[in-house]
């Protein structure tokens, strides 16, 4: 509407870890990746019927990819039916998926250009791990939720020293994992102790007592249990202090296996024993069980509830399992790339402004690189593969490439170069990375994704690449927007676009996050089929940038009652003849002559500016209650005041004036309700006007401005001003009309039903202005008479007699 051309991409991001959950619960699956693939396949869930079983049975991971392909195109079918009935204006014709050949492709060549740079590195160690899905994940996909727990306070004796230091933990399970205790270096009660070695109860194994600036002396007894690893300050003191790794948690969840070796006693080992391959919240009552009954317990267990890390999507808290991964470099090992993205977000332009601190936060508060590496399956494999030397041992310092014009490639089950397919898993032959990348590895590309659809080519990217315009939840600051400003900088040296527009989240009626597990999810279609698309479009219109807003029926009637009005509206004024075009110009300027349309019209022209100036702004929700306030008055006082001079009360050319002016103020007003209500602007456009009416000129408030004329501007004028202006006019004309209509409803009269007099008692600009439009208010108030009294100042006084 703007005369510009508008690049709007639809796309749908379809792997990740909660497809791959959605796919074993619907179909009743589970991934056994050693299972050879099944043509004949069929899940034991619906295909669209009825509930998955319980229990889950393996497959094959090439068959599970492909469940997972089914049905997402199932789910994008839906959503794609609920986003064109709420005529979201993307480009149907340039659409794709995150798993598609191409995007896999772009995300594989960016990763390999990482890779190439030293961006992307390979590392062996600690990583967070949910046991749920048994995968790493990274930083960005925590939460913290809050859990019971309880304190233990275990006794661990000085060796070669009598007396014991007393340590307060949540997680006495990681007992067989202690590699130190640890206390601020200020900590008068443990000052003299640094250096000195304590034995583990039930292991006896000799830590040593460490100072370090992170433990807290105000938390429980202020000296700490260091294992490998509880948590990620674990994972810091282990750093810092370059301790010692004892693992003692699995992947599964479970307690490892024993022999530890460690644990150099068969007292120890027997111990062990007990606990080896339970799950860790049943291993953490057993072990204390057992240092009550050794006699090692101070007290018992004190109940507290406390904020552990969970991954998003996972149901169990999450463990530090040391394994091998894939990361790229985002800053949190590295100031001046920190630094570079900080200043990037000073660049881009944020709506609202204050979501940037949200995102440097993130950024300063970055405690290692971004994990993109998934031990997962429905996904953009990792396209690297690893030679074997002469003993089969993977040598993963040695990684094979793919050529660029092979990608994408699946390293399960395509053959690197130089090599033959018989050579998988066998000495001197190769082996492909199994894991997949992180979803936002490919969605952090999709500027880059985007700019590649469609015919265009290099041309296209050339013209669309950095973009205007990012729009997104807040929640998403810290993966979606965080990682694309990333890959942007690193690979392109730019922001990938311009402004960012952070919209809030949507709650339920009582203000908290809509859950499907306390049923106060709220879907679409129910919404569109009993309000219409137009409404739900003005609900959501309604809630500003940045800010969440309740969920309210309400807001879906007010909406609806908006589109009727328009349409019942838009009836009456087309229902009246149409102007003789050869009487006036393209506008109908040459025929609105009447003080009460020009003034009308100058109101309507700073409407147009107000709403263009939110628009710019960002400030739709704005733009929406602007255009909404004015016309209502246009309905209620203007179309009134008119109406009778319309149907040919004064003679035809007064009556032209107002026909025009309706016309004209109709048409504007469309436009500006056109973004927010596309179907019943659509629908009355087509009544009257060729074409679509989103493809009409955006209203311009100059013209409107010119048949104003001396109405089009200023605001309330006072005693001793000269002749008001239109504002001022409507404003008395608007009053008058109001005090008859009150007048009658309280005497509980027809609006048609006549009244003999009005008498307006009020200051002389203020009368001049009635005057020039009393006999429109005469006519549509079924006034006798009509009669001005000036008066030396104060607020105007209407007198109706009935």
């Amino acid at each position: 509407m703007r005369g510009k051309e508008v690049f709007y991409p639809v796309g749908w991001d379809d792997n990740g870890l909660p497809t791959e959950r959605r796919v074993q619960n619907y179909f009743g699956v589970r991934v056994d990746p050693t299972l050879p693939y099944d043509s004949d396949f069929t899940p034991p869930g619906p295909s669209g019927r009825g509930a998955a079983p319980r229990g889950q049975v393996p497959v094959s991971r090439r068959n599970f990819v492909e469940l997972c392909l089914r049905l997402a195109d199932e789910d994008e079918r839906v959503y794609a039916e609920t986003w064109r009935r709420l005529g979201l204006s993307v480009d149907w014709s340039l659409s794709y998926r995150t798993i598609d050949d191409g995007p896999q492709a772009i995300s594989q060549r960016a990763f390999l250009r990482d890779v190439a740079r030293g961006e992307a590195y390979l590392a062996d160690g600690p990583s967070l791990w949910d046991v749920t899905f048994r995968t790493a994940v990274a930083q960005a996909e925590l939460e913290d939720r809050e859990i019971a727990g309880a304190y233990v306070r275990i006794e661990f004796p000085l060796q070669g020293a009598a007396g014991a230091l007393l340590v307060a933990t949540t997680r006495p399970e990681l007992l067989p994992a202690c590699v130190a205790l640890v206390a601020h270096p200020d900590d008068e009660r443990y000052t003299g102790l640094f250096g000195a070695t304590v034995r583990t109860p039930l292991f006896g194994v000799g830590v040593p007592v460490l100072a370090h600036r992170l433990a807290d002396p105000a938390k429980g007894t202020g000296l700490a249990m260091v294992c490998t690893f509880g948590d990620a300050t674990d994972v810091t003191w282990w750093r810092d202090l370059r301790l010692g790794t004892r693992p003692v948690i699995g992947k599964d969840g479970r307690l490892l296996d024993g022999p530890l070796p460690w644990l150099t006693s068969p007292e120890a080992q027997a111990t062990y024993g007990q606990l080896a391959g339970a799950p860790v919240k049943a291993a953490r009552a057993w072990i204390t069980d057992l240092l009550r009954a050794a006699g090692e317990l101070r007290g018992e267990p004190e109940p507290v509830v406390h904020a552990v890390k969970f991954y998003e999507y996972g149901e169990a808290p999450l463990e530090i399992v040391t394994t091998r991964q894939w990361y790229i470099r985002n800053g949190g090992r590295d100031p001046g790339l920190r630094e570079a993205l900080l200043a990037r977000g000073r660049e881009l332009d944020w709506h609202p402004p204050h979501m940037r601190a949200r995102y440097e936060d993130w950024v300063h508060g970055l405690a290692g690189d971004w994990l993109i590496s998934r031990q997962r399956y429905f996904g953009v494999p990792v396209p690297v593969w690893y030679p074997l030397d002469a003993d089969g041992a993977v040598r993963y310092d040695a990684p094979i490439v793919p050529a660029d014009d092979t990608l994408p490639v699946d390293p399960a089950a395509d053959t690197p170069p130089g090599y033959q397919a018989s050579q998988r898993g066998m000495p001197g032959g190769f082996t492909g990375d199994p894991d997949v990348m992180d979803t936002w590895a490919t969605s952090s590309l999709t500027p880059q994704i985007a700019a590649s659809l469609g015919a265009g080519g290099q041309d296209l990217s050339d013209r669309v690449f950095p973009m205007d315009l990012r729009p997104q939840a807040h929640e998403i600051i810290r993966t979606w927007l965080f990682y694309t400003v990333l890959r942007s900088h690193v690979d392109h040296g730019v922001l990938p676009w311009r402004h960012a527009a952070i919209s809030g989240w949507i709650l339920d009626p009582d203000r908290k996050k809509m859950s499907k597990s306390k049923g106060s999810v709220t879907t679409p279609g129910d919404l569109l089929r009993d309000y219409g698309s137009d409404a739900v479009r003005y609900w959501a219109a309604s809630a500003r940038l940045g800010v969440d807003t309740a969920f309210d029926p309400g807001q879906f009637k007010i909406g609806r009652r908006l589109a009727v009005k328009i349409l019942n509206a838009s009836r009456f004024v087309l229902g009246m003849p149409a102007p003789d075009p050869d009487a006036a110009d393209a506008a109908g300027a040459a025929e609105i002559t009447e003080p009460l349309d020009r003034a009308m019209l100058g109101r309507l022209s700073g409407l147009a500016g107000r709403c263009t100036a939110a628009f710019e702004a960002y400030d739709y929700a704005l733009a929406l209650e602007q255009a909404e306030r004015l016309f209502w008055w246009f309905c209620d006082d203007y179309l009134e005041l008119a109406k009778p001079r319309a149907y040919g009360g004064f003679g035809p050319a007064p009556a032209g004036s107002a026909i025009a002016a309706l016309r004209l103020a109709l048409s504007v007003l469309l436009r500006l309700f056109a973004p927010f209500l596309p179907f019943v602007t659509e629908e009355v456009w087509s009544w009257w006007r060729e074409g679509s009416i989103h493809r009409a000129p955006w209203p311009d408030p100059e013209p409107l401005r010119q048949i104003a004329g001396t109405y089009g501007g200023g605001g309330r004028a006072e005693d001793g001003d000269e002749a008001p202006a239109g504002e001022f006019l409507l404003e008395a004309a608007s009053a008058a009309i109001g005090s008859i209509r009150k007048a009658k409803s309280q005497a509980r009269l027809p609006m048609r039903a006549s009244a003999a007099r009005l008498v307006v008692t009020a200051p002389a600009p203020y009368l001049a202005a009635l005057a020039q439009v009393s006999r429109d208010v005469q006519a549509a108030g079924a006034v006798t008479e009509v009669e001005l009294c000036p008066a030396a100042g104060g607020e105007p006084v209407h007198e109706v007699t009935l």
